[in-house]
């Protein structure tokens, strides 16, 4: 039976009181005193020369405050990015200033221009409309390939060329990797892209910049998933605001999905402008606005190719990806293309070498950055995909293969030839339990209906792992990150007993406010009602890394078990003087400090309340009080895997693909709250199936965003996705953190793009379409049909 509380009890999610009921408080309903309005004046163009910006009509109209261009951050510095990647000769990344301000030129549409602060909104958009930008168009950079070819535009005038960076990894290995596919048995080889997609969270970006002249002070009140960092990134390199006189507040955040992780230019605009009025400034994006403003995710091109001897067995593989970096680089984007992704490379097989080759590039489209597993989807999909094209070139079952080339149980922990290190995992299982739950063995009646109604039925298998918890701090400073990624926790216990855990994690709907109470509510024995998450505000938060990553339990709640232990330590030096007794005699269980092996005791408030009403107390050993604050910086990555199991019937009229069955069994470690964990998969799964099928981000030559809005770009609805099954019974856990978690966040968005691409083909081959051997996403009905009647669709279909 499920707990009644603690871990591994189902809780509900104590903040949805909240949020059902219209309580929640986000960043748009925070409205102060004598508070103006920004809105941007954005390009229309994606490239072009700014001649001028004459802004003399709009000067005078009514309600103008005061209107901005780049010449007024003149002495701001850009916005940072913040993760650097050395090039394959050791040489840094092309790092172009990102002005707050359009400085010169405009590099994609929605570059911001100009902004207008007025009295209220309607009157700061009128006055945007009388300004006048002088913009001589310039050839569009739209093109990967091109944009890095010799003679191309450029879209920043001062770098010699649009190639970010060339990164290859492992450079040693590369050689070895070339002669093992020019000697295989076999080799399969698929070209393939991840579509470029728009995260679109619930809650569009908003952000009000407060200046107190009193006290210099500023706050900043922002949509983001890690206040810290914004208050580190934009303090220190973009205003110069030292961070004692800067307050960063993330109230209730409606999603993000990693959109909201990025220090952005309105973010910075709005407080440097509450500075130069003196008043309040706020500026909220429209859903329009977002699409050409957020960061985009995906939008890689590769080639890869996997190598097999004659038993099947993998002995190489070789990838070469062109990753679209935007006109900017955002915030972690490097990482994405290269260490978020080439170490994934392995998956969850044996393959002895591997080498990847990385060409980023800038072009005239809006900045890319992380989405929903940031490279890990992107590396899963390839290997997948090319797993599932072996299968079928070498006429073997695709579990077959995949069981084959597993890493054995006894195998762990793990070294892969990309720098990884596995602590734990047992693959087999989780396919096992995967097809055992999809009902693999009866799929052929399954099918024989479907063929009943004209539709073609296939089943889709994809396996997984995922490296969550980026860390430890001084590996990945080494690898360019620009911060530390630890996390950090205070648990402060008050005189009566309750508890407010202060923590640098951030919620924006992953449930912290219920599961991390149960992880301090199950070391102390006591309920969870009595225990209060405090996060978002850097004023009464330690300094934190934030949520992404898939990182909150692991890092974060180790934080928490940490600084929760010395509670517990410094409790029992209490309850040991106050029932005349040995500190090393005292035992805590179930909300009581007892004496082992006799029935004298003293309850949990009783010692909280001597800690802060020292009447009868250890003075000469210990401090008053009842507060300790822990930082946790791991030693490794967290390794989740999972099998994930599609089944979709194809409309061979229309080539309409419906997804009938969905089937996760993944391997999270140990399990906080399993309510919470299966609600992160069902999302997960959504949003892959949407990239799979509906999403696509798509540019015309000159680059312009024809998907700008919800009548072009597709999001899953609830009747495009099916009831779920999902188990996460496979533990293995973690080695190295006192929780055994290992994350899931991001696990459905991971596995279920290839499951479903993977399940089409299979049941296009099992038609006698056996010509198609790959349909790049999202596989929309007429890409489906194109590619069934050996044709092309946008160039997309083989």
């Amino acid at each position: 039976m499920p707990k009644d509380g603690g871990i591994g009890a189902s809780s509900k999610r104590r903040e949805d009181v909240r949020f059902l009921t219209g309580r929640g408080r986000y960043t748009d309903d925070i409205n102060l005193h004598n508070q103006t309005y920004a809105y941007f004046l954005r390009s229309e163009v994606a490239h072009g020369k700014i001649n001028g910006i004459d802004t003399s009509a709009a000067d005078g109209m009514d309600g103008v405050v005061q209107i901005f261009t780049a010449k007024d951050f003149e002495a701001v510095g850009g916005v940072p990015c913040g993760w650097q990647v050395t090039d394959l000769h050791g040489n840094p990344m092309k790092e172009p200033k990102h002005p707050v301000l359009a400085e010169g030129k405009v590099r994609h549409v929605g570059d911001p221009i100009a902004v207008v602060v007025a009295e209220s909104l309607e009157q700061a958009r009128d006055a945007a409309e009388a300004i006048d930008v002088d913009i001589e168009e310039l050839p569009a950079v739209m093109d990967m390939k091109a944009a890095i070819a010799e003679g191309a535009t450029k879209v920043h005038d001062d770098l010699d060329d649009n190639l970010c960076y060339e990164w290859g990894f492992v450079e040693e290995n590369r050689a070895a990797v070339d002669e093992a596919i020019k000697n295989a048995h076999h080799v399969t080889t698929l070209e393939l892209t991840n579509n470029r997609l728009v995260a679109n969270p619930m809650e569009p970006r908003v952000a009000v910049g407060d200046f107190n002249p009193g006290t210099e002070d500023y706050t900043l009140y922002t949509t983001s998933q890690n206040p810290h960092v914004i208050r580190l990134l934009m303090g220190a390199f973009v205003l110069g605001i030292p961070e004692h006189k800067l307050r960063v507040v993330a109230p209730d955040v409606g999603g993000g999905f990693g959109s909201k992780i990025y220090h952005y230019a309105e973010e910075a605009f709005v407080t440097f402008a509450s500075a130069q009025i003196r008043r309040p400034v706020k500026w909220t994006s429209s859903r329009s606005e977002a699409f050409v403003s957020d960061a985009h995710g995906r939008d890689h091109v590769t080639k890869i190719e996997l190598a097999l001897d004659e038993n099947n067995k993998f002995t190489a593989l070789r990838c070469d990806t062109y990753a679209n970096m935007g006109a900017y680089l955002s915030t972690f984007a490097p990482s994405i293309p290269t260490w978020l992704h080439g170490t994934l490379l392995a998956g969850n097989y044996t393959t002895p070498l591997i080498y990847t080759n990385v060409k980023a590039v800038f072009t005239t489209t809006t900045p890319v950055d992380a989405y929903r597993g940031a490279g890990r989807p992107e590396a899963t999909f390839q290997l997948e995909r090319v797993v599932d094209k072996a299968a079928r070139e070498l006429g073997i079952d695709p579990a077959e293969l995949r069981r084959i080339n597993f890493i054995k149980p006894d195998q762990f922990p793990y070294d892969t030839p990309v720098a990884v290190t596995y602590d734990t995992g047992n693959y087999h299982a989780t396919l096992e339990k995967g097809l055992e739950m999809a009902g693999v063995d009866t799929f052929e009646a399954r099918r024989a209906e479907s063929a009943k109604n004209g539709k073609l039925r296939g089943l889709g298998i994809a396996h997984f792992i995922e490296a969550c918890g980026i860390a430890p701090s001084n590996l990945v400073g080494q690898l360019g990150a620009r911060a530390g990624l630890y996390e950090s926790a205070t648990v402060r216990v008050n005189a009566t007993g309750s508890i407010s855990v202060m923590t640098g994690s951030h919620s924006h709907g992953q449930g912290h406010e219920t599961a991390f109470p149960q992880v301090v509510a199950e070391m102390l024995g006591i309920d969870e009602g009595m225990i209060e998450v405090v996060h978002g505000d850097t004023a009464n938060t330690p300094m934190g890394m934030g949520t992404y990553g898939s990182r909150s339990i692991a890092v974060g709640g180790s934080a928490m078990v940490r600084a929760t232990e010395k509670i517990i330590n410094k409790a029992k030096k209490i309850a040991a003087h106050l029932l005349e007794a040995a500190e090393g005699d005292i035992e805590l269980k179930d909300g009581a400090f007892t004496v082992a092996g006799t029935d004298k005791s003293v309850a949990w408030g009783d010692v909280t309340l001597a800690a802060y009403v020292p009447h009868n107390y250890p003075l000469e050993d210990i401090e008053p009080g009842l507060e300790e604050t822990a930082f946790y910086d791991p030693s490794n990555f967290t390794y989740p895997s999972g099998a994930y199991i599609c089944e979709v019937e194809v409309d061979a009229e229309t080539g309409k693909v419906d997804v009938l069955g969905f089937t996760a069994a993944d391997d999270f470690g140990n399990v906080i709250n399993p309510m919470i964990v299966e609600g992160q998969v069902h999302g997960g799964v959504a949003q892959g199936i949407g990239q799979a099928l509906l999403e696509n981000c798509s540019y015309d030559e000159d680059g312009q965003l024809l998907s700008g809005s919800y009548m072009d770009y597709t999001m899953p609805r609830a009747d495009d996705v099916p009831m779920f099954e999902v188990d996460h019974s496979c533990i293995t856990p973690c080695t190295h953190n006192p929780l055994g978690v290992k994350g899931c966040g991001e696990a459905g968005a991971i596995g279920s793009p290839p499951a479903v691409v993977n399940a089409v083909i299979d049941a296009l081959h099992r038609a006698g379409h056996t010509h198609v051997s790959h349909i790049d996403m999202p596989l929309t009905p007429s890409r489906v049909w194109a590619a069934m009647n050996g044709e092309k669709a946008d160039g997309w279909a083989e």
